[in-house]
């Protein structure tokens, strides 16, 4: 079991309470998304096996799949050697984009050109 109350305090959290999320998908490898957690975000996370996030704009927690059911079961999370970064290895049930796409990450640099 996961003793958040020794681990929180371990995370290098930034000036707003925050650390940057990896989501990534535990069976294929790939990237599906970037986003914020705060304490409580991962506290949720933890709890409840899927993805919660600090939502930056709207100022408040964030369910992902909430509205859309595309959840994120949480398989793994790891942190990076410098304790500033998460990665969260997930089983999607769904896209992870709002666009619908699989992944955020489903344009590439030169695609900005047009």
């Amino acid at each position: 079991m996961i003793d958040l109350d020794q681990i929180l305090p371990k995370l290098k959290w930034d000036r707003d309470g925050l650390i940057p999320a990896v989501v990534q998908d535990a069976q294929t490898a790939a990237v599906l998304m970037v986003a914020w957690m705060n304490a409580e975000s991962l506290r949720q996370t933890v709890q409840t096996g899927e993805t919660v996030f600090w939502s930056r704009s709207r100022g408040e927690l964030w369910h992902k799949g909430a509205t859309s059911g595309n959840t994120q079961t949480v398989i793994e999370i790891r942190v990076d050697c410098d304790s500033d970064t998460l990665l969260i290895r997930v089983n999607p049930a769904g896209p992870a984009c709002h666009t619908g796409e699989v992944s955020c990450f489903y344009r590439t640099l030169e695609a900005l050109n047009d």
